[in-house]
């Protein structure tokens, strides 16, 4: 079990106590517990099967919860969450997810109602009825309302961080089997945000062998399907679906274009292919005339064999991808390797999970010249967030590091806040004394369009304010990014040399590639960084860098591919 899947277990159970208005010590002690499991470099699962060690060692786990992890790991449950199930049925957690309604109102409308499910409320919220209760009037049913709506479409839905790391565990699983490829294809490949299942496509070994290795990996749940050359599984309790294909080598080309897709794309490339007198399917590209096999080993010889570049999974969206491809203008894509600097994480300082020489280090390990620590400004309260005092302070001692020391250079930085009327939460004098500030929206998310986009216009016009933090506010999943006239906040952005992030983390990928696209159309300029909290958390780079690529991105549209003193020229105003 992964540790993201105990962090689930004890987080439920937190909201369910919530719900039951139980004693909020122990409702946080589940919290904290399931964040610092969430965020803990090893697995829970090693740690209770050494016998020489114990899980208490991991900061913010008592007795009480390593015994209830314990119960986890044996049976998948423990007795307070059975509890707490016998008194309010699973159900009731959706409840929760839906935006408006926190755990106090979803007791409400429990005692009220005797409603424990999704289609109980919505029933209510279009009879009104939620009206009746206190605080709930006309605005949060069609909240809540737009909210159901959106939760089923996402229903079934899992992060591409979940799903990706899925699929590299089952691949290495199968290599170290006898299989000579084995690669992710479908959503994962082309990098979308969310993903419905995984498909995985292997050549060489023992096709039966490798099904047989699949199916019984530790991680799976439940089997579907298992036949001689395809499976499909249920893995972990979450219940990702992941798909297994053994596909003789001369058409696996052909089957890893076919199911990376995505279908538009698909449908373009086939006919293509007729008008070019070819059939093409997963098994390769034949003649339409004797049916002969003219490509299908590899991907680049079917687009070539088409009149085609080869195009990158990540732009396989028809979106103008095939016509680029011909033309021979398809963009030279950002890669990993392009970054040179993380410009957006959290120490302890705030409400990060470690020092800066340990995020120093961390960094220094994977290989960048840089890095910007940005914790959070005083409106965060419960993130301990710093006031002018202490940002000047923090900037004089980032002044005096010895950079031999750290072997990376370390930028000051500030994840600000922008206040409901788009001022800054920090005086001008304090925020001039770091290299850059990271203008973020983390409050009053609901506000109407026009006053959200007057919001950002002003923030961008601080004269201080380098980047724009993930800037939509979504989390994926979760909750919708807020609503504003992105074209009127990209054209400012532009103007006064504001560049917008693309925030990595697993959870939010904000920007999102259709916008990311509408942004560099303007003229835009980019960052992809982190957020990071958690030095394992630099890991998430690489959902950024798809992201990017996605949004058809080059290397000359990121700041932090530059080294660090081009990059801070970069960061200077461009001229009204």
């Amino acid at each position: 079990m992964e540790n993201a899947e105990y962090a689930r277990l004890l987080e439920e159970t937190a909201d369910l106590m919530e719900i039951a208005a139980e004693d909020g010590f122990r409702i946080r002690s589940y919290r904290n517990a399931a964040a610092a499991i969430e965020g803990f470099p090893e697995r829970i699962d090693d740690i209770l099967k050494d016998p020489a060690r114990s899980v208490t060692s991991v900061p913010g786990i008592g007795k009480g919860i390593a015994s209830a992890l314990g119960e986890i790991a044996v049976r998948g449950s423990f007795e307070r969450r059975d509890e707490m199930l016998e008194k309010y049925p699973p159900t009731a957690l959706e409840m929760l997810k839906i935006q408006g309604l926190g755990p106090k109102s979803v007791a409400l409308i429990i005692e009220h109602f005797r409603v424990t499910t999704l289609d109980g409320l919505e029933r209510l919220a279009k009879e009104g009825q939620l009206q009746t209760l206190p605080r709930m009037g006309a605005k949060l049913e069609e909240k809540v309302l737009r909210s159901i709506a959106s939760y089923r479409q996402r229903a079934g839905r899992f992060l591409l961080s979940f799903a990706t790391n899925a699929a590299q565990e089952l691949s290495q699983h199968l290599r170290q089997q006898g299989a000579t490829q084995v690669e992710a294809a479908g959503s994962v490949r082309r990098g979308r945000e969310t993903v419905g299942d995984v498909d995985l496509l292997v050549t060489g070994g023992d096709a039966g062998h490798i099904i047989d290795c699949f199916v019984t990996h530790p991680r799976v749940h439940e089997i579907l399907v298992k036949g001689e050359n395809k499976a499909s599984v249920k893995i972990g309790m979450e219940g990702l679906q992941v798909d297994l294909r053994a596909l003789p080598a001369a058409s696996y080309g052909a089957a890893l274009q076919y199911f990376t897709g995505s279908k538009t794309h698909n449908v373009a490339l086939r006919q293509r292919a007729l008008k070019l007198g070819f059939t093409l399917n997963e098994y390769g590209l034949t003649t339409l005339e004797g049916g002969k096999l003219v490509a299908g080993a590899t991907e680049q010889e079917i687009y070539q064999k088409l009149g085609l570049a080869w195009i990158a999974p990540e732009l396989r969206e028809q979106q103008g991808e095939i016509e680029a491809a011909e033309a021979g203008s398809l963009p030279a894509l950002i890669e990993l390797g392009d970054i040179r600097g993380d410009l957006h994480m959290h120490t302890r300082e705030t409400d990060g999970r470690a020092t800066l020489e340990e995020m120093a280090a961390e960094a220094q390990g994977r290989g960048y010249e840089y890095i910007a620590i940005t914790d959070h400004s005083k409106a965060l309260a419960m993130a301990n967030g710093l006031d002018e005092a202490r940002v000047k302070a923090f900037a004089k001692q980032v002044r005096g590091l010895n950079r031999d020391q750290l072997g990376i250079r370390v930028l000051s930085g500030l994840e600000c806040d922008i206040r409901r009327d788009g001022s800054m939460d920090i005086e001008d004098d304090a925020l001039a004394e770091l290299d850059l500030v990271v203008a973020s929206v983390h409050g009053y998310m609901n506000l109407e369009p026009a006053e959200m986009t007057d919001r950002l216009l002003r923030a961008i016009e601080n004269p201080y304010v380098k980047i724009l933090g993930h800037p939509t506010g979504r989390v994926l999943l979760h909750r919708e990014g807020y609503t504003f006239d992105f074209d009127k906040v990209a054209a400012a952005a532009v103007k006064h040399g504001v560049v917008f992030e693309i925030n990595a983390s697993p959870e939010r990928l904000d920007l999102g590639s259709p916008l990311i696209r509408a942004a560099k159309a303007k003229g835009a300029r980019f960052t992809i960084s982190t957020d990071a909290h958690h030095p394992k958390h630099l890991a998430n780079m690489p959902f950024g860098v798809v992201t990017a690529r996605r949004g058809w991105l080059t290397k000359s549209d990121v700041l932090n591919t530059l080294p660090a003193d081009r990059f801070l020229q970069a960061l200077r105003r461009r001229p009204a």
